[in-house]
């Protein structure tokens, strides 16, 4: 049954662009069928169609007409005339890919439980995949050979493109490998808790073998390598004579995969790899639950203090960066549909990294150095061109992954406080006077110090204030993140702005955040910043824009950046700022003149000083957080799970019993002032709350 017809652009490669086509939605067949006229699809004559079950829609955020639909381990790339005509289509499929998924699951599960018929046999494919691993390496270093030794430059230039598309076949070996590896570790695991699935009471004929000995020996799957712009769908063949011959009205033959009546119709990228779902974080049974609470309690009694301190020391790569890559996407599709609110959404343990957003926040002041050398500068010219330099700066520390994996979600009244002691800083004396009525008591008039509150729950809204004494600087911010899912993609908007104060020229500086995006969350995931923010002076009235560039769908270089620096009232720029984020940045000057800006690979990050875990309060971020960082860091799944399970009962249960008895969170350092939420003894407020004190007595 049709239950939506109509107007489509498909990617094509033999275009190498947009093609029209008539699609047609059939819910009871779960396909999406396509023709080249609506003509052709009242005689029957199917161009090709996209098997739906267990298929997954993704939007580009900035981007209101494009979707893909991401199935059989291959995307197909669509076009529709406007964002209306976008979601309608969207949402159709989303009720019918739903519809089909669910009642195939478990058929699902057993089948990718059922891929090797013995680990005997698995490790036999292992050892010929090593093997063959290491005869392509071979041939790119015989190919890297003939391409010194080659003396013409047009033979030279073919052979590079040649091994560069012979190096990405050679990364989706290499990843392919490793993944068969983790599906083994997962099935026969060493550690950890295994929860496998019942037969189902039919027996099916698994078709996941024959495909990955069929992907290995397709030419065409070899010839896509060639291509790295877009991620689009692997076709089969179909008898079109056989199929003119069926009347449209008929209900369809729903085929093993989607097919095209051409195969070079369409390319796909050779690092599109399919991922199965090797977890199962779910423990539902009260032995499991039993056995967790008693692992976690067992390894967790083993630590010290100074192993707690240690744990965020060690930069070792964490849990999730490729076990739980399946299971990501199928947890989220189980709870989100494109477009959704992510705020009330529980992501997965396996993903978390081992630190609170609270703690991330402290890394935009990794390079305290460059941020308290803002007030040293004679023209306000150069403080504000200081100031960009320290905000290109301040993004990369805080990613301490290339894998993209998500901070804890503070907690309602979390805090987290930390200072920097920074080099080459002259001290006072030789006894540092402690600013006790500063943010950090313990620190010194010397020290950046930093210090965040989690101000808001519902709405997510975290507030941090950072400032240097001595140099008369400081910082106050608040971000509410509001996340969505899009896919493929998860994308944050961070909303909110941060007031920079340099008190010895009296000025302020205002900026906002651009927004995060976990990409490729079916693969590997990994970050990018997008969006324009603006940075203004209003005492000066210099000015800047920032933009962060996504990675276009057709191919591009990631993380990007262009900033732009007028002066007041004009409207050319005097320096322009090209790079990426977290690696070199060029300025270029009105003049003419270009310079290094920022090198984030060669600038050291100073490391923050947070008091030792014995001796925070409750509800200090890694106090709070220690259980779960500590089975994250054993590789304790469940242990995590439950840990972090433990800390949003008791917060769903103080939050109950403030709406039974009306009673209003209280803030601790922070309060919202005017749509702002402001640190309450900023560096600002006391140095004026002295001057009050002292003004009589001098008055007198």
């Amino acid at each position: 049954m049709a239950i939506m017809e109509g107007p489509l652009s498909k990617w094509t490669n033999v275009m190498k662009g947009w093609q029209y086509r008539w699609f047609v939605l059939d819910d009871n067949a779960g396909l999406l069928s396509y023709y080249t006229s609506k003509e052709k699809m009242v005689r029957g004559a199917r161009r090709g169609c996209v098997r739906l079950k267990g298929a997954i829609i993704g939007i580009d955020d900035e981007d209101d007409s494009t979707f893909t639909i991401t199935v059989d381990d291959k995307t197909f790339h669509f076009q529709a005339r406007d964002t209306e005509e976008r979601d309608k289509w969207i949402h159709a499929l989303e009720d019918t890919i739903l519809r089909h998924t669910h009642s195939y699951s478990l058929q699902t599960k057993w089948n990718d439980l059922c891929v090797s018929s013995s680990l005997l046999d698995f490790d036999k494919k292992l050892t010929e995949a090593d093997a063959y691993l290491q005869m392509l390496i071979d041939q790119i270093a015989n190919l890297d050979a003939s391409i010194n030794n080659c003396t013409s430059d047009a033979d030279k230039c073919l052979l590079s493109s040649i091994r560069d598309n012979a190096n990405g076949v050679l990364e989706a070996v290499k990843h392919s490998i490793v993944l068969l590896q983790i599906a083994k570790n997962t099935t026969h695991p060493v550690n950890g808790v295994y929860t496998s699935y019942s037969r189902p009471p039919k027996n099916s004929d698994s078709t996941i073998h024959s495909n990955q000995e069929n992907q290995m020996t397709d030419k065409h799957h070899i010839k896509a390598t060639e291509h790295n712009a877009i991620d689009c769908a692997v076709e089969c063949r179909e008898d079109i004579n056989m199929e003119k011959e069926l009347p449209s009205n008929l209900n369809l033959v729903v085929p093993e995969t989607s097919y095209s009546s051409s195969d070079d119709e369409d390319f796909f990228d050779a690092n599109d790899e399919a991922v199965i779902s090797m977890q199962n974080t779910k423990t539902e049974t009260a032995a499991v639950e039993e056995t967790v609470v008693a692992r976690r309690h067992s390894s967790t009694q083993r630590l010290t203090a100074s192993d707690y301190d240690a744990l965020y020391e060690d930069e070792e790569e964490e849990l999730g960066s490729l076990e739980g890559q399946g299971s990501v996407i199928s947890h989220l599709l189980s709870q989100v549909k494109i477009g959704m609110d992510l705020t009330k959404v529980v992501l997965p343990t396996f993903i978390l990294e081992r630190r609170s957003l609270l703690e991330m926040y402290a890394d935009f002041f990794a390079h305290p150095d460059i941020f308290i050398s803002i007030p040293d500068f004679d023209s306000p010219k150069d403080r504000f061109v200081q100031l960009i330099r320290w905000y290109l700066s301040a993004f990369h520390a805080g990613r301490k992954s290339s894998v993209a994996k998500k901070p804890y979600n503070p907690i309602l009244g979390e805090i987290f406080r930390c200072f920097w002691h920074i080099p080459n800083v002259k001290e006072d004396d030789d006894t540092p006077q402690k600013v006790s009525d500063g943010p950090v008591p313990w620190a010194t008039r010397d020290h950046l110090t930093f210090m965040a509150e989690q101000v808001s729950h519902h709405p997510p809204i975290s507030a941090f204030y950072a400032e240097h004494v001595n140099k008369g600087i400081s910082c106050s911010a608040h971000i509410w993140t509001k996340s969505k899912f899009l896919g493929l993609s998860i994308g944050v908007q961070n909303i909110g702005q941060a007031i920079i104060n340099v008190l010895k020229h009296n000025e302020e500086y205002i900026l906002t955040f651009p927004n995060g995006y976990g990409r490729s969350i079916l693969r590997v995931p990994w970050i990018e910043l997008g969006g324009s923010v603006t940075v203004n002076c209003p005492q000066t009235g210099y000015h800047a824009t920032v933009e962060f560039h996504t990675r276009p769908i057709y191919g591009g270089k990631k993380h990007r950046i262009t900033a732009e620096l007028y002066a007041p009232s004009e409207k050319k720029s005097f320096l322009t700022v090209t790079g990426e984020w977290n690696g070199v940045m060029e300025a270029k000057w009105s003049t003419g003149e270009t310079e290094v800006f920022v090198d984030t690979k060669s600038i050291p990050i100073i490391k923050k000083r947070v008091k030792p875990l014995v001796e925070q309060e409750e509800y200090e971020s890694r106090n709070l957080w220690k259980d779960v960082t500590t089975a994250l860091r054993l590789r304790n799944v469940e242990a995590a799970t439950e840990a972090k399970f433990m800390l949003e009962q008791k917060q769903r249960e103080e939050a109950k019993h403030r709406l039974e008895n009306k009673l209003k969170w209280d803030t601790r350092a922070f309060h919202e002032i005017c749509e702002n939420w402001m640190y309450d003894k900023s560096l600002q407020v006391r140095l004026q709350e002295k001057e009050n004190i002292e003004q009589p007595s001098s008055d007198h």
